[in-house]
């Protein structure tokens, strides 16, 4: 009776380790190729900083189910991104497109490094020594 304890564990164990992982079958390569591409691609709602694919949370793992059924229910990348972005707006997208209420996103970092690099030049420049600021060396 002892001796049974320890595998009885260890199947149980075994079986938790795999409760979580979703498999999901398609009807064709394309179609899996496409999913992978999307969720990869997609924004997790409610992490903010991770994909679909990567992210644990209850709604990144109904975002997939919904993408996984889009897809073979016969709908394409393109009809599948509209979707979500109509249904969570472009926040759901890595890569927003340029819009009039996206263009601080794009725009933004270049002005930044800008203002940086002239706020550099002109601390360098107003801290370079000058001619009469020179000490002169004696022997």
């Amino acid at each position: 009776m002892k001796s049974i304890f320890p595998i009885v564990a260890l199947l149980f164990s075994f079986s938790t380790l795999y409760a979580g992982i979703e498999i999901n079958t398609f009807e064709s390569a394309q179609q899996e190729t496409d999913y992978n591409d999307l969720v990869n691609e997609l924004r997790c709602l409610v992490c903010q900083n991770q994909n679909l694919a990567d992210s644990n949370a209850e709604l990144a793992q109904d975002l997939r189910k919904e993408v996984h059924k889009m897809l073979t229910d016969g709908s394409n990348k393109q009809e599948v991104i509209d979707f979500m972005v109509a249904r969570y707006g472009d926040f759901v997208l890595y890569r927003p497109p340029m819009q009039s209420n996206t263009a601080v996103l794009w725009i933004g970092p270049f002005v930044i490094l800008a203002i940086g690099i002239l706020a550099a030049f002109l601390f360098v420049r107003r801290h370079r020594p000058t001619p009469n600021n020179k000490t002169e060396e004696t022997s």
